[in-house]
């Protein structure tokens, strides 16, 4: 049964739950806001550290309705900003909602293992090899180091 109506739309809403579902188990909650919040605060912290290239690619390869909040506040002038694993967890714990018992490690490596199991093997050794060696480890193993 259709919930909206259009094809296109039924599609990404049931990727992104699966997406949502996946991540509330990585982070071991029941919370949907809370899976949302990571995903969204995770994705935002790790396209701003990308180039621009980068960042069009990986949204490419995004459901259409997680590509929407990708994008969304984006400004590509002077990407890529920082991208030392402290300044990156940083910014999770800041973004995060609710903001008591945030451990912004966690959530990146909850969000990474989702993103990465659902973005080709080759897109995601590209996103890699911008960060740095720190950052990278924040992915899961043991595709590429």
């Amino acid at each position: 049964m259709s919930v909206t109506g259009l094809d296109a739309f039924d599609t990404t809403v049931q990727k992104t739950n699966i997406w949502l579902d996946q991540i509330m188990t990585e982070l071991g909650t029941m919370d949907r806001h809370q899976a949302y919040h990571a995903l969204r605060v995770v994705l935002h912290a790790l396209r701003d550290r990308l180039t621009v290239e980068e960042t069009v690619q990986l949204g490419a390869q995004l459901p259409m309705l997680v590509r929407g909040f990708y994008y969304e506040g984006w400004n590509p002038a002077g990407k890529p900003g920082k991208a030392h694993r402290e300044e990156f967890l940083d910014t999770i714990r800041a973004g995060f909602r609710p903001r008591e018992n945030v451990d912004p490690e966690h959530i990146a490596r909850a969000v990474f293992k989702v993103v990465a199991a659902h973005i080709s093997e080759g897109e995601i050794r590209d996103v890699k090899n911008i960060l740095p060696k720190d950052l990278r480890a924040l992915w899961p193993h043991p595709w590429w180091d």
